[in-house]
């Protein structure tokens, strides 16, 4: 192996950790914020009658989550005074 090709695999090795670090930084700055997406604008998993993102039926779904800034979600005020939550709520359900 040729001095050029290992000191290109070191560098990308070290290019992919640091890629890898970005990543799981950034992951854990969000958190789930329920009841503060717009109908088909959720993340994954929002509960009864949906399957995944994109699948809520209902402004500010109760049990529709969106990935947010972590600290910000309780403090997030939408139309009609609703407030995000870190957990599910009972509000503004699809019928049915």
């Amino acid at each position: 192996m040729s001095k050029t090709l290992k000191t290109v695999a070191i560098v990308g090795a070290v290019a992919a950790s640091f890629a890898a670090y970005s990543t799981t930084a950034t992951a854990q700055a969000k958190e789930k914020c329920f009841g503060v997406a717009l109908a088909g604008e959720n993340d994954c998993a929002a509960g009864p009658g949906t399957t995944c993102a994109g699948t809520s039926t209902v402004d500010y779904q109760g049990n529709a989550w969106k990935l947010v800034d972590a600290g910000t979600c309780v403090t997030m005020e939408k139309d009609g005074n609703r407030m995000g939550s870190l957990e599910a709520l009972d509000r503004d359900l699809p019928q049915g």
